[in-house]
């Protein structure tokens, strides 16, 4: 399997890469998936676990005990719970949604898949998301893991993230697009 260098380049990659291989190895590749997403989902919903794993006063020891309570609280693997022993004592959980966002590229491109990041305006429905998913396969030739969420701003359609292409048919950029040529 080839990983984009570009992931593994970085400090966070090289952690992602390196709990992947570990997590292949015990063929526990989608559990660690499953524990990193709900330590995603609890870093975005709980500003002082945020808070933890980003204040540099906090000593790894005292680090390593609170990760190792919310990884108790959230029912993560003992691999999982094990490599954030290993961020804290390193003094690198602030790099924690970074390897959360990397492990699961690297996952999903030893599955073949391609993660896509969706923003609409209102939240999609099932027969929406379902039929988006299939004309991004038609586009890429591979498998989407397609991932959600709701920006208001951007008022009506969408805005897609492949890798690091972007398709924006999103009312807001068509009336700058408009604004602008009405300035010239």
């Amino acid at each position: 399997m080839e990983i984009s260098s570009g992931i593994t380049a970085s400090l966070s990659g090289r952690y992602a890469s390196a709990l992947f291989d570990l997590a292949n190895e015990q063929s526990f590749v989608s559990a660690v998936e499953s524990d990193l997403e709900k330590l995603d989902a609890a870093l975005r919903e709980s500003a002082d676990l945020k808070g933890l794993i980003s204040n540099p006063q906090l000593g790894r020891d005292a680090a390593g005990r609170a990760m190792d309570s919310v990884a108790g609280l959230l029912g993560l693997g003992d691999l999982t719970k094990k490599f954030l022993g290993v961020l804290a004592s390193n003094r690198r959980l602030s790099a924690l949604p970074d390897v959360i966002r990397a492990f699961g590229q690297i996952a999903a491109a030893h599955r073949g898949e391609v993660s896509a990041e969706v923003a609409s305006a209102h939240p999609l429905d099932d027969a929406q998301i379902a039929a988006l998913t299939e004309k991004l396969k038609a586009r890429t030739g591979k498998s989407i893991k397609l991932k959600t969420s709701v920006d208001p701003e951007i008022l009506g359609g969408l805005v897609v993230k492949i890798g690091s292409q972007m398709i924006d048919s999103s009312i807001r950029t068509r009336l700058n697009s408009l604004a602008q040529a009405m300035k010239a």
